[in-house]
């Protein structure tokens, strides 16, 4: 993947096993949230080939008819201001008419359930806590359509879920990711330099720098490898092999 003559992403290879969560990590500039787009199917690769659920991606998201099942939890909130909190966690199966409004009603309850928010269904966004709004987006990503095939397994995407958030609400978060993956079925992808949302929300890691993923491993794994790339990422250290780039 390259902007112009400028590589972003230099032959970087990753498959990702159902229901498994995985952490993307490095430092600014390094790739990440171009990984998201490209699997959130916002971009394409100008080389090689994407492939979600086994079906190859020659189509931006938007200009397919049956796109895949991806769900995308932005690190803001990015709730629609003038719709209830109900009324946003169930906006995606408002399109068309098809299902009834009773039913998107128990579907949204249930996924603010899930989160802890089955009394503030009622309100607007700006009535809501920061923390609040968070968990709400987590909801809409729980979501399930009913005419989504029962063997469907959505691919859930945090880009930095914690970022400016006080450890207490950190931890709260951390554990909806898990609880997010394990009850839409389905597997995750989270971007993050927060140390402990990457080892209480991942299984897996992979690191990414200057294009190129230099280590890959389990979360165990992760905080004893003796890995340059890793370890100054895990002590935040000045030396090392990241160093910023001279122009």
């Amino acid at each position: 993947m390259q902007w112009g003559k400028w590589p972003v992403l230099d032959q970087v290879n990753l498959v990702m096993q159902p229901g498994e969560r995985l952490a993307v990590v490095g430092p600014s500039g390094a790739g990440k949230s171009t990984v998201l787009r490209l699997l959130a199917g916002l971009e394409l690769p100008t080389s090689g080939e994407l492939r979600l659920f086994g079906e190859q991606q020659a189509y931006l998201r938007l200009d397919q008819e049956q796109p895949p099942d991806v769900r995308l939890v932005f690190q803001n909130p990015a709730l629609l201001a003038s719709l209830t909190v109900e009324e946003n966690v169930g906006f995606l199966l408002m399109r068309g008419g098809r299902i009834k409004q009773k039913e998107i009603r128990e579907r949204a309850m249930a996924c603010l359930e899930a989160v802890g928010l089955y009394d503030v269904a009622d309100l607007l966004p700006g009535q809501l806590s920061g923390g609040m709004q968070k968990r709400v987006s987590f909801a809409r990503a729980l979501i399930d359509d009913p005419d989504r095939e029962s063997a469907a397994m959505p691919l859930l995407l945090y880009d930095e879920p914690t970022a400016g958030l006080d450890p207490v609400a950190c931890t709260r978060i951390e554990d909806l990711i898990v609880k997010t993956t394990t009850v839409a079925k389905g597997c995750s992808v989270v971007v993050s330099h927060v140390r402990s949302t990457i080892e209480r929300s991942a299984e897996r890691v992979v690191m990414l720098y200057g294009g190129k993923f230099h280590w890959a491993g389990s979360i165990e794994d992760f905080g004893k490898t003796d890995n340059p790339y890793v370890d100054q990422f895990r002590t935040g250290s000045l030396r090392g092999p990241m160093q910023p780039e001279e122009h």
